[in-house]
């Protein structure tokens, strides 16, 4: 039988290797989906290599900030004292892995998106490579926000004591809350990335309607995140509610019922929001006169889509209050 030490040892080892691990799939996946545009962009205006080159580091830079969050949890995981650990470190470890892992990887492969576009807008329209760039700056930035939730969620579990917790049905709570930001923040990480590659491609197209058109990338993005924002609060009960002392499996199971639920629950609607999103963008270029309309459709859309998150997230909250 393992020792207290043993255990917390190898389960921030294990989730060491979860955090990486997920996080590298992302950023390889976003990184290779911009050099693949870039090529393509490069074969059709070979002149514009060296800008379209560039283009591509930096988006791929962006990119690849969300596995660099994943690698600096990784190493703290890793160089971590627990010497005196509490056995509910152990689980609380395993949460941070797992919420800065599924993190990163919706973070990067999003932050793919306007990174790719950007280049291939360069080839397109070589006049307006500062304002592409910029504008895939900035929808790459946005995308890294549910890698930044993840994060402060893993620094949580990592850092805050459990010791005067119930061992049950705690444990569960902790991985639940891992799970819960962790999973959502797929889909907003992606559904972020969509309406910010189809900016720079809109802006490439027709460049007189920038302004709309990141306006719309902006307000089709706010609405993607949501999915994660909602995850992570039931994160944050999850990991501050003071469950009582029991020797009972069923209000464990209710708790890491929460934190899937809330997770694979914010998945669909952060990518449908983005699919939204996008072809609001996309249809702003062509006619910006109708952007209003076109921008209230989005929302609507949005709205109806988001619905699913908001269903994930009440049952998520019977199941950590009522159950």
């Amino acid at each position: 039988m393992l020792d207290i030490q043993t255990l917390v040892g190898l389960s921030k080892d294990l989730s060491a290797g979860l955090c990486i691990g997920l996080g590298a799939i992302g950023a390889a996946l976003g990184e290779g989906y911009t050099a693949g545009f870039a090529n393509k962009a490069i074969s059709q205006r070979p002149e514009k290599g060296g800008d379209i080159a560039k283009s591509m580091l930096v988006g791929q830079a962006m990119a690849e900030s969300a596995a660099i969050f994943a690698l600096v949890i990784a190493v703290l995981l890793l160089f971590m004292d627990v010497s005196s650990a509490h056995p509910l470190k152990a689980f609380a470890l395993i949460g941070a892995g797992l919420s800065m892992g599924f993190g990163a990887f919706g973070s990067a492969v999003g932050g793919g998106y306007p990174a790719a576009e950007a280049c291939l807008g360069i080839s397109r329209q070589p006049t307006v490579t500062g304002e592409l760039i910029t504008n895939m700056l900035i929808g790459s930035a946005v995308c890294q926000t549910p890698a930044i939730f993840a994060m402060v969620i893993s620094l949580i579990l990592m850092f805050i004591g459990f010791e005067n917790e119930p061992l049950n049905p705690t444990w569960a709570a902790l991985i639940a809350a891992g799970l819960s930001t962790g999973l959502s923040s797929i889909g907003s990480g992606i559904g972020g990335g969509m309406p910010a590659g189809e900016s720079c491609a809109g802006i490439a197209r027709n460049p007189e309607s920038a302004g709309q058109i990141t306006t719309a990338m902006l307000v089709g993005q706010a609405v993607a995140q949501t999915p994660c924002i909602f995850g992570l609060l039931v994160s944050f009960i999850l990991i501050f509610k003071e469950p009582s002392a029991t020797n009972s499996i069923v209000p464990a199971i209710a708790l890491l019922s929460a934190g899937i639920c809330m997770g694979l629950g914010g998945i669909g609607p952060g990518i449908g929001n983005g699919y939204a999103a996008q072809g609001a963008v996309k249809w702003i270029a062509r006619r910006v006169e109708a952007s209003g309309t076109l921008t209230r459709i989005m929302l609507v859309g949005q709205a109806v889509s988001q619905s699913t998150a908001i269903y994930a997230m009440v049952v998520s909250l019977v199941l950590i209050f009522v159950l």
